[in-house]
């Protein structure tokens, strides 16, 4: 993925918070595995448990086109 996931969904750290642990979320890298490749994108993560946030705009967006490239390889 050509972009970065903070120049595409601008949310300010700490806007968030983890479901789970209560804590507010950071921005931080989070790698995507799909088909045997890995993608490495910044996106609002739990600094305790790791639990990532994928927006459904970047899920149905620009996951969903890398999928569908992977898939017709």
């Amino acid at each position: 993925m050509s972009n970065k996931y903070h120049e595409i969904f601008d949310l300010t750290e700490g806007e968030l918070v983890c479901g789970k642990c209560q804590v507010p979320l950071e921005n931080g890298e989070v790698t995507l595995h799909y088909m045997g490749n890995d993608f490495p994108i910044l996106m609002p993560k739990c600094p305790s448990c790791g639990q990532s946030l994928i927006p459904e705009e970047l899920a149905v967006g620009k996951i969903l086109e890398v999928e569908r490239a992977l898939e017709d390889k």
